[in-house]
């Protein structure tokens, strides 16, 4: 298996692609969608403006890796190599993924929409979801010490069945922690 290290791919398709060992990469306006990733690793690499919808990361394993603006749709991120897992999501659209039963401490989904995705069972202590559009989002005994839910929009969490010591929240969050309870503000 090639090892590539510190090189920039631009505009590849999903033919393009060589399953490897990539490290501190830049992916850039790649089109990704429906690719197998198996056998392939990404440490400290970036994709930015890429589509990676529907793509397959079964055991592939993602080590300090950052997305920007990437179209990212049904990925079963809880089938990667869960070891050292690290991720940077930035202004990307996430809907459907699955990120069950990660590790996914300190992890950031920054401004990103997130429609109907699985964070069930998750380590999410300490991760930021600042602006971010959680609509249909599911938390399911998942651990959210510390994480960060201000300016972020439509998320429904329940506090009795999920960790939210320390967590913060805005104002305007509070419908999302109380409406199991029929209660409203405003």
């Amino acid at each position: 298996m090639p090892y590539l290290s510190d090189q920039t791919f631009q505009n590849l398709s999903s033919s393009d692609f060589q399953i490897g060992e990539y490290d501190t990469c830049d992916f850039n306006g790649c089109d990704f969608s429906g690719l197998d990733f198996q056998g392939s690793s990404f440490e400290n690499c970036t994709f930015q403006d890429c589509d990676l919808s529907n793509t397959k990361v079964f055991k592939v394993s993602f080590q300090n890796v950052r997305f920007e603006r990437c179209k990212i749709l049904g990925v079963h991120f809880n089938t990667s190599n869960p070891f050292l897992l690290e991720f940077r999501f930035e202004n990307c659209q996430l809907d459907y993924c699955n990120f069950f039963n990660l590790q996914l401490k300190k992890s950031q989904f920054l401004h990103c929409r997130m429609l109907e995705v699985d964070f069930s069972q998750a380590d999410l202590s300490g991760a930021s979801f600042m602006g971010s559009d959680m609509s249909g989002t599911v938390f399911d005994r998942s651990n959210l010490e510390k994480a960060d839910f201000r300016e972020a929009l439509n998320y429904r969490l329940d506090p009795e069945i999920n960790k939210v010591k320390g967590a913060r929240f805005d104002l305007e969050g509070l419908p999302g922690l109380l409406g199991k309870w029929g209660i409203r503000v405003g």
